[in-house]
């Protein structure tokens, strides 16, 4: 393997982004580059299943009862559309950092 660095020249790099195999999304968390982070409270919930049924990343899990449970940060990037959708205000979006 070549040692890539600033002066490496285009013909010798790797490619990137190529998907070599299907249903690998699990192998690289992508949760630690995010700025918002939601919060869950479980209070307002009424586990309609808005939430989990349009996240991106299947960040927020459900557990065998068919209820969710709090946000799997490993891969949550914190793009707010499970907040947007969710009508009840069981969702609400923080800075990352914040508490």
């Amino acid at each position: 393997m070549t040692d890539i660095n600033k002066n490496t020249p285009a013909c010798k790099m790797t490619i990137a982004g190529n998907i070599y195999e299907a249903g690998n999304a699990r192998e690289f968390k992508t949760g630690d580059w995010r700025s918002l982070r939601p919060q869950y409270i479980p209070e307002k919930c009424t586990q309609c299943g808005l939430c989990f049924a349009i996240c991106p990343e299947d960040a927020i899990p459900v557990g065998k009862d068919q209820k969710r449970t709090d946000f799997n940060f490993d891969y949550c990037k914190g793009c707010g559309v499970c907040a947007k959708v969710c009508p009840f205000g069981a969702i609400s979006m923080t800075t990352e950092g914040e508490n």
